[in-house]
């Protein structure tokens, strides 16, 4: 049984993180975190806030005073909150699942740094149908090379902050990736919409003479990201150090 800690446990992914650890029977939920002054710290139980139940473990303000209790830390928060938990489990030989996005350059070179010792599983999407996408964008890229334009649009609730997505991006690297192994160097055309309470949605357009290929994600429910970040955590259990994602996780490179 791995032992996970939620961190940003009350935030929109951190409910489903809860939910999703707390359905899976090789998973124990053992510590649930909150940002330092957190509404709830001490006094609330984490399966209550994720409406599944008391699970016997109450929100800390404090992820080093819990640290010890689990195996795999599961982070969706914001750079530099991740930041700080990757040096808390580093301190205590631990390792992290990352679903944060909008690192800058800088930041990413910490996260390398963890992975030299520590075990990470770092992804802008953790959703297995996303990761099938990202499979099908890069062999659509190989076929089609430079005798087509190539359009990114995502879409997200309009709390989001960075745009492009994480996701569009990681779309954008594998399709360069794939066009420029085959001489190609084409750019690539973002656009993002920040509007209502849209989970995540993202379109890629193959756009030819006469005709267009379109592969299209949609998640109807933030349960897909929770699911395959818990999957990333059991996967975790036997490294012991390294930078992994969702890729190596599913067995696809």
């Amino acid at each position: 049984m791995t032992k996970i800690a939620v961190v940003g446990a009350t935030g929109r992914m951190g409910k489903v993180l809860i939910t999703a650890v707390s359905a899976n029977e090789k998973a124990t939920l053992t510590a649930a975190s909150v940002r330092p002054g957190g509404e709830g710290a001490g006094s609330v139980d984490a399966g209550a806030i994720a409406g599944v139940g008391d699970l016997g473990v109450l929100l800390v303000d404090d992820l080093t005073a819990v640290i010890d209790q689990c195996d795999v830390v599961i982070d969706f928060t914001t750079p530099q909150a991740t930041l700080e938990h990757l040096g808390i489990c580093a301190n205590a030989n631990k390792k992290i699942v990352v679903g944060t996005t909008g690192f800058s350059p800088e930041q990413l070179k910490q996260l390398q740094t963890f992975s030299e010792s520590h075990a990470i599983a770092f992804a802008p999407n953790f959703s297995i149908g996303v990761n099938a996408a990202f499979h099908l964008l890069g062999v659509a890229a190989e076929i089609l090379g430079g005798d087509v334009e190539i359009d990114i649009t995502e879409a997200h609730h309009k709390h989001k902050i960075d745009a492009p997505s994480g996701t569009a991006l990681r779309m954008g690297e594998i399709i360069q990736n794939s066009l420029s192994l085959n001489g190609h160097d084409d750019q690539l055309n973002y656009n993002s919409i920040r509007a209502g309470d849209i989970v995540g949605e993202h379109t890629v357009m193959f756009v030819g003479a006469g005709e267009r290929i379109e592969i299209t994600h949609r998640a109807m429910s933030r349960m897909n990201f929770a699911t395959g970040a818990v999957r990333a955590a059991l996967w975790l259990e036997d490294k012991s150090a390294g930078m992994f994602d969702m890729q190596d996780v599913l067995g696809l490179k």
